[in-house]
């Protein structure tokens, strides 16, 4: 697909994502939106893999996604960007193959590294959303300050077995990670089903999109719980700490 023009669609896109512009609310105008922006993805991973996916059918214009590890087999009941063939690989180099497969409108930057203090500025680059797809905590304490610093809209999800959260983060507006959680759990090594990182990938990637779009209620100053094994949802009221280290300033 040749865009000529970042102001409209062309013909391809009107019938790619017809099922989307005809909702109320969404139009022709959420759908550039999507197009002309970016996402910044930080992991490729089980979350990674279902935020990527559901982005990239949506009509992203652009996905960076930063991961440093390779495919390997344990990651295959729960990562659905990667297949078994492509052990060994680069997760990222998978996912920027797949998701040129799956909608080859969407440019993919794949970005081979660790994110830390030092590099992620130039990871995140013009990206005009954060999206947490980390498996532990040292790493989104990273995104989240960054996010409060430069004032970044910022989606956190977490999973454990059948279980799952998720919030939306936009400082100063709504408390950051470090004050709904300040001390990080200890590294560990934890079960999770694949279908799990399923549902929260894909909540992750609505909140995304909606925040894009303009549309529906974002989860700001509020913290969804997911219970899989029961089948219940839950909402936590979530408050700034006025002392917290990253935005008690703000």
């Amino acid at each position: 697909m040749t865009r000529k023009d970042s102001s409209f669609l062309i013909q391809d896109e009107l019938k790619r994502y017809n099922r989307q512009i005809i909702m109320e609310g969404w139009g022709e105008e959420a759908q550039l939106r999507i197009r002309n922006s970016t996402f910044f993805i930080a992991g490729a991973g089980g979350l990674g893999s279902a935020v990527s996916i559901y982005l990239a059918v949506a009509g992203a214009g652009s996905l960076r996604i930063c991961d440093h590890q390779e495919v390997e087999l344990s990651n295959l009941n729960r990562q659905i960007l990667h297949d078994n063939d492509r052990q060994g690989r680069k997760k990222v180099h998978s996912a920027e193959e797949r998701i040129t497969s799956i909608n080859p409108n969407v440019h993919t930057t794949a970005l081979e590294g660790r994110i830390n203090d030092h590099t992620i500025a130039d990871l995140v680059a013009d990206s005009d959303i954060i999206i947490d797809c980390m498996d532990n905590f040292e790493t989104r304490y990273v995104l989240n300050r960054f996010a409060v610093k430069r004032g970044l809209p910022f989606v956190h999800a977490g999973v454990y077995g059948m279980a799952g959260q998720i919030t939306f983060i936009q400082s100063p507006e709504t408390p950051c990670l470090q004050c709904i959680f300040p001390d990080a759990p200890p590294p560990e090594l934890f079960p999770v089903v694949g279908a799990t990182v399923g549902v929260m990938g894909s909540l992750e990637a609505l909140e995304a999109l909606k925040y894009i779009t303009g549309s529906g209620i974002l989860l700001k100053n509020r913290l969804l719980l997911w219970e899989g094994d029961i089948m219940k949802f839950e909402e936590l009221a979530i408050e700034k700490n006025p002392f917290c280290p990253v935005c008690g300033h703000t």
